[in-house]
């Protein structure tokens, strides 16, 4: 069986198209500081650090897929890239301003996530629903989220959006396999 880093950079190698970022990063644009670092977790093809960079910010794109980053290196000399396993090495304490994570999954990390925010940080987060529509995305149920996990595990964050629409209603409108969270972390307080 491949290592995951075998997996990722075989799968990035003959694809050069980072695509779109997150439409709910772009609807949401409006929420970013006007400066800042940022940055874009798991990046992947780099799309989300691309439109942060874009915004102003300061941006660094981690990914253990150094095939990945290299292309997005390629594209976008601007942005701080880091071939890192996110999983075994979370970002520090208070370190930014924005992190935005798309697409990646795993539990433990969360409270990293969370510490990593400077107070009145933000917080973007979408992945994949264990009830969503299509076969897009996993099927291991490890990388998909339960009803309303995405609240349990940023629990001490403050909710600025949050959606979840799944097999409710009409399935052929509106997102259906993802759920969405926008939050900030909470400005310390002074007793």
């Amino acid at each position: 069986m491949a290592s995951k880093l075998e997996k990722w950079n075989r799968i990035y190698q003959n694809k050069d198209n980072p695509g779109e970022p997150a439409e709910f990063l772009k609807n949401h644009a409006h929420l970013l500081p006007e400066q800042g670092v940022a940055l874009d977790l798991a990046s992947g093809l780099g799309a989300n650090a691309e439109f942060l960079h874009q915004a102003g910010l300061e941006t660094q794109a981690w990914d253990l897929s150094p095939v990945a980053l290299s292309k997005l290196k390629q594209r976008q000399a601007g942005i701080i890239t880091q071939v890192r396993d996110v999983e075994a090495d979370p970002p520090t304490a208070n370190s930014f301003d924005v992190i935005v994570v798309t697409e990646f999954l795993f539990r433990p990390i969360c409270p990293h996530i969370v510490a990593a925010l400077r107070p009145n940080g933000l917080l973007f987060y979408r992945t994949f629903h264990h009830d969503k529509v299509s076969k897009s995305g996993p099927s291991n149920p490890d990388y998909l989220l339960k009803n309303n996990e995405l609240l349990t595990l940023f629990g001490d964050l403050r909710v600025l959006f949050y959606e979840e629409a799944n097999r409710l209603g009409n399935l052929t409108c509106g997102e259906r396999d993802r759920t969405s969270l926008i939050a900030s972390k909470p400005e310390l307080s002074i007793s």
